[in-house]
């Protein structure tokens, strides 16, 4: 009888503990997401040390990336980081870059155990870190939020390995799937609210993509415009084959305010590059395909090497067109408005029908809401 009442204890505290681990480390992830679009070329990560069950340190990685997450949280934790419990929602770095590595920090600040998300594909990490606080002593859960954890660094890991950005496509479009109006005219598709989550979605980005085409016919601005979040606002990249923005567009005037990068030929002219860079925007020039145009793979490693992780390509129609049919799509923002363009208005993936987003074998629901008379409906890869 006692042997039964001493496993029911253990047993009760086992899920206790796990329960307190999952709370900490949704926390943890929570804070990592307020990095996103800030943090670039570093991931967005979260950091929470708890001690005897109460919070006495959080972070997360800070604008332009340092400092990491985890010496935040423990600068905040002070002398009470001695015999807690860390979560983190990547592997804690262990090789020395711009500053020194997160895990010696974590020893030297007498944490007594780490419960990590998961492992940084990261060459120069890749295990080494967990391998090196495991032999300093510490114990080392890996794996508790892996799959959220995965989704909010998919840009860090896509960068890795892949050599490009994670990239999320958006789509307003109209029940009859449209984008735009007769000759390109611009027409509101969607509400208020579909409008401020575009907006967040953009904050949360590294860089917001657009072609020519957009600029051309709408000028847009392509910066975050909610209250008190204008300074979250994206790099702003155009795709312009022959370098034809206006120096009048209200892109190249901002230029110097929120970054603008022109993807263009490598025969583009270099006069109206100079012009551009004159005027603070930043010339990229990649490969060109056959029939003419832009290489949307050499320009996603154009701007991995950059740094950036999390691209938003927002239009227009061939622009996406161009992605979804590459096979570089990885997550789909599609908004459905309630109210038809009508005969004449420009498709939303202009020769591609838009079921090769909704019904395509290598794309799956995540998510959908309502947002007042819209409906958002977010794919990701398979």
């Amino acid at each position: 009888m006692i042997f039964r009442i001493l496993e029911d204890q253990l047993a009760q505290k086992s899920r206790e503990t796990k329960d307190a681990d999952r709370r900490f480390m949704q926390l943890a992830l929570m804070l990592g997401r307020r990095g996103q679009g800030r943090t670039w070329p570093n991931p967005a990560v979260g950091a929470v040390v708890v001690r005897d069950g109460v919070i006495v340190g959080r972070g997360w990685t800070q604008p332009g990336g340092r400092p990491h997450a985890e010496p935040e949280a423990l600068r905040r934790a002070g002398e009470a980081a001695q015999g807690a419990t860390l979560y983190v929602t990547l592997e804690p770095c262990s090789h020395v870059g711009k500053s020194p590595p997160c895990v010696d920090a974590i020893i030297a600040a007498g944490i007594a155990r780490v419960v990590s998300a998961i492992e940084d594909p990261n060459p120069e990490v890749a295990g080494q870190g967990h391998a090196k606080l495991r032999a300093a002593g510490i114990k080392v859960d890996v794996g508790l939020g892996a799959e959220e954890a995965a989704r909010d660094h998919a840009g860090h890991f896509r960068r890795v390995r892949d050599k490009r950005p994670h990239v999320i496509l958006k789509l307003a479009v109209s029940p009859d799937d449209k984008i735009a109006a007769a000759g390109h005219t611009p027409v509101a598709i969607t509400g208020e609210a579909a409008r401020t989550q575009v907006h967040l979605l953009r904050a949360q980005c590294d860089a917001i993509l657009v072609g020519i085409g957009t600029v051309l016919a709408d000028d847009p601005l392509l910066t975050c415009r909610l209250p008190g979040m204008e300074a979250r606002s994206p790099v702003r990249v155009v795709l312009d084959r022959a370098l034809r923005i206006p120096g009048t567009s209200r892109l190249v005037h901002s230029a110097r305010e929120t970054p603008l990068w022109v993807v263009t030929s490598e025969l583009a002219e270099a006069a109206a590059a100079m012009k551009l860079g004159a005027a603070g925007a930043q010339v990229i020039r990649v490969a060109t395909t056959s029939p003419p145009g832009l290489d949307v793979l050499d320009v996603l490693h154009a701007l991995a090497v950059r740094g950036i992780t999390r691209l938003m390509v927002e239009g227009g129609a061939r622009v996406a067109s161009s992605f979804v049919a590459a096979g570089l799509v990885d997550e789909v923002w599609l908004l459905r408005g309630s109210e038809t363009v009508g005969a004449g208005g420009v498709a939303a993936l202009a020769a591609l029908p838009l079921s090769a987003i909704t019904q395509s074998p290598g794309l799956k629901v995540r998510a959908s809401e309502s947002l007042g008379k819209d409906t958002l409906t977010v794919y990701e890869r398979c």
